[in-house]
């Protein structure tokens, strides 16, 4: 079965983005559990914990098809060491709030060299940050995203991602979320049925598909390959529909969240509706 939903605003407070996503015809959900633009924020309250936990379950959420993001201004591979040290703080109060949220995961852009060093040392500074994180929290699986490529990110290939996994001792609490606009940015053509075949493949033997535990849903305003990242409403880019009735029609993405982040939130709604129309 598939779960589909979008990342939905927790304006006014984490435990309003059940709400916001049932509003749109959701069955799963993506959030930020802090302004994602800060790095630090005010502990969360008991009661909106509890709010939070409430309203996932009078509106039919579970926590295994809610994908929190972290922010975007954390970076576990940033060269220098007081950066570093900052971005491994708020990661590590990210991945403790979902915990306290009796979430699953916790997706992530793996990070970046900043051109100062190599993409092997930079998979190192990552991996060794992740095991520790890993020790130090409970159950939380660790979401890495496949990146455009753009500027000097890790994660656009597969096999970066298969790099950084390797790395992880505990490999129960590692994952991997497809963004079907950013592979695409990176040169893994899925516009049309053969070619998704061909990247799903290229997925399974160089990371395997044990490891998929979500997808972003985006159509691409630019060229396979461009190493641009701009999403564009479903089927209106240059992805094209197909793809996504392959993946629709994929086995390899039930049971796991599924989320919009395409650019309209007043479409969502329609957006979740065609992508359900899609199953044959």
């Amino acid at each position: 079965m598939k779960y589909i939903g979008a990342h939905v605003s927790a304006c006014g407070g984490v435990q309003n983005s059940p709400l916001h996503a049932q509003e749109i015809g959701a069955k799963a959900f993506a959030l930020f559990t802090k302004n994602q633009r800060q790095w630090h924020a005010k502990p969360l309250e008991d009661k909106d914990i509890s709010a939070f936990k409430e309203n996932c379950s009078q509106y039919g959420f579970s926590s295994k098809y809610i994908l929190p993001h972290d922010s975007y201004l954390i970076n576990l591979g940033h060269p220098e060491k007081d950066a570093l040290e900052k971005s491994r703080a708020t990661f590590l109060d990210e991945v403790e709030r979902c915990e306290l949220l009796g979430l699953n995961y916790l997706n992530f852009h793996p990070g970046s060299t900043l051109n100062r060093i190599t993409s092997e040392n930079c998979i190192d500074i990552i991996a060794e940050f992740l095991n520790l994180t890993i020790e130090k929290t409970h159950n939380l699986t660790l979401v890495l995203e496949t990146t455009a490529g753009m500027g000097s990110s890790v994660g656009a290939s597969f096999k970066e991602l298969a790099q950084i996994i390797e790395k992880i001792h505990n490999k129960h609490r590692i994952g991997v979320c497809i963004d079907t606009c950013h592979i695409f940015a990176a040169g893994y053509d899925i516009s049309s049925i053969k070619k998704y075949g061909d990247t799903m493949k290229r997925f399974e033997d160089e990371i395997g598909i044990d490891y998929l535990k979500g997808a972003h849903l985006n159509d691409s305003k630019k060229e396979c390959g461009s190493r641009i990242d701009r999403h564009a409403p479903i089927g209106k880019g240059f992805i094209g529909i197909e793809s996504f009735r392959c993946i629709m029609n994929d086995e390899r993405f039930d049971e796991i969240p599924l989320i919009l982040e395409t650019p309209d939130r007043e479409n969502w709604k329609n957006e979740i509706k065609l992508l359900y129309e899609l199953i044959e």
